[in-house]
């Protein structure tokens, strides 16, 4: 089974309507009828949560993530561990480190796909599957 891994670009790009929300529907489809798992690290997510609170305001921030987290998906921890081999793809890869967590959740396994709005990832495209939404 296809297990989705979210970056916040991708999720924010569902909540704001943007070029590829069409894409994360189909993933959340697939989700519900058990053809798929999604999860997103807990690092995206508390990114996700800044930018719709700076965005809109702590009142939206709250509406936005109740609403996501109703959809079901699973938060990853930012273990001990991850946060080392995060730093280390920071280091190598230079990529950011808040990044280096999702792509660090891709690398769990082969079933795993990083689904991204952000084109800074494909300096990591070696270490994971990443399907690449749509420029807006």
């Amino acid at each position: 089974m296809d297990v989705f891994v979210f970056d916040a670009s991708a999720l924010l790009r569902h909540t704001d309507n943007e070029p590829g929300a069409d894409r994360i529907d189909e993933i959340f489809d697939a989700f519900l009828r058990g053809n798929a798992e999604v999860v997103v690290s807990a690092v995206q997510w508390g990114e996700i949560a800044g930018v719709q609170r700076k965005r809109f305001g702590a009142a939206e921030q709250e509406r936005t993530l109740q609403r996501l987290g109703l959809l079901g998906l699973r938060i990853v921890p930012a273990t001990g561990e991850r946060a080392v081999r995060a730093a280390e793809i920071k280091v190598d890869r230079k990529l950011s480190y808040a990044d280096a967590f999702a792509i660090d959740l891709a690398m769990d396994s082969p079933e795993h796909i990083l689904i991204t709005a952000d084109y800074d990832f494909k300096t990591v495209a070696d270490l994971a599957q990443i399907e690449f939404l749509p420029l807006k």
